[in-house]
């Protein structure tokens, strides 16, 4: 079986007006996204997606990428990353066992690189007949889901969080500090308040700060929070200073979660040296594909850091991070995203997602296990703009 050609296709998906929601992002105002197509001789075509500009990521995956994969076999999924990773040094790096990466082997490049990997998994899978959880070491057949969102203004917060549980059987749930309504520290404490109200002790909640905080303002806030039993504090100030990281850590009792915009297994690395995180976010669709996840998944385990995607975005992006949360014997949980209007998520695949009594169950169909529809790129043509509007 030989790759014959590899192609990535822009996404769009307009909100109305009336579903927009505003954080301290700004209104969003789309939703953007890139589907990655792995096709070979043997009829099977392998599905992946990217995080980062759809048009930058089609340009570098057609224009630099594809040439190093067309008449390759595509079950070679390791060698596959190393030649997209190391370029033209791929064979010394794989003869001498250690890295020799391009210079541009990160951002945007390493997102289309990652939406090639998940390509490549689904190739194997649908080839060998089996999911791809259960080629990557099946840990689990179900797993434990959060819903994913809560920006609802003062007292709404805690119904809006309500409404996720009651649709779902969520028994964990994720709002944002900063919500519809700004930011306070008094302010962002009544809401969380307002949360815990509502839902009770026996829903866990998390909070999400996008990284919007200094280091002060995030320990002040983790302090004020210790009350309220808060699973998790994610991203309190920049991802990009680990060191902050670590100092609003050592400062709270709150586990500090952070990841999500972390490219290579050295950047996950450099968190763990900094003693910066409890949870690493690793994004599948920016971090490396499920080749590069494995690792860093890996050495989080070696601290005792667990391991749980990010998984914010499209069907294809929350389809591999299902995989990832079954396969990952360090990942106990799964974001479900429930902003009000994401059809690139619940009305892009044939099949749906399953999601039983608050819990994600594994896809039992070869490779990601889901089918494309075959009027997105219709429905979902891709139009130019900012996905946040300040």
């Amino acid at each position: 079986m030989e790759i014959t050609d590899v192609r990535a296709v822009p996404l769009s998906a307009t909100i109305p007006e009336e579903h927009q929601f505003r954080s301290d992002f700004g209104a969003r105002v789309k939703n953007d996204a890139t589907l990655i197509y792995v096709d070979t001789d043997a009829g099977i075509t392998g599905i992946g997606t990217s995080l980062g500009t759809p048009s930058v990521v089609k340009a570098i995956v057609e224009d630099s990428l594809r040439s190093a994969l067309v008449g390759e076999d595509p079950t070679y999924v390791e060698r596959l990353w190393s030649k997209l990773y190391n370029g033209s040094r791929t064979e010394p790096a794989l003869e001498r066992g250690y890295t020799q990466p391009r210079y541009d082997r990160r951002g945007i490049t390493f997102e289309a690189i990652s939406g090639i990997d998940i390509a490549l998994w689904d190739i194997l899978g649908k080839h060998l007949e089996q999911p791809i959880y259960k080629l990557l070491g099946a840990a689990r057949d179900s797993v434990q889901a959060y819903g994913s969102g809560g920006w609802a203004p003062g007292e709404e917060a805690g119904p809006q969080l309500q409404g996720y549980v009651d649709e779902h059987g969520f028994d964990a749930v994720k709002m944002r500090v900063v919500g519809e309504d700004d930011f306070g520290i008094e302010h962002t404490v009544s809401r969380v308040e307002s949360a815990r109200e509502t839902l009770g002790d026996d829903i866990d909640i998390m909070v999400d700060a996008h990284g919007s905080l200094d280091v002060t303002t995030a320990i002040r806030l983790a302090n004020r929070l210790e009350e309220y039993d808060i699973g998790w504090f994610e991203e309190p100030v920049t991802p990009d200073d680990h060191a902050a990281l670590a100092e609003v850590r050592a400062s709270t009792e709150i586990p500090i979660a952070t990841g999500e915009s972390e490219f290579t297994r050295f950047d996950y690395r450099s968190l763990l040296e900094h003693d910066a995180t409890d949870i690493l976010q690793p994004d599948v669709a920016r971090a490396g594909g499920f080749t590069e996840i494995r690792r860093v998944a890996a050495m989080g385990s070696a601290r005792g850091v667990q391991t749980i995607p990010h998984a914010w975005g499209s069907a294809v992006l929350l389809a591999a991070s299902i995989h990832l949360a079954m396969a990952l014997p360090n990942c106990h949980i799964l974001e479900v995203p429930q902003a009000p209007y994401m059809p690139m998520l619940w009305d892009f695949f044939e099949e749906d997602f399953e999601i039983d009594d608050g819990r994600v169950v594994a896809p039992s169909r070869p490779g990601l296990g889901f089918t494309v529809q075959d009027d997105v790129e219709e429905r979902f043509a891709f139009t130019e703009g900012p996905e946040y509007v300040y």
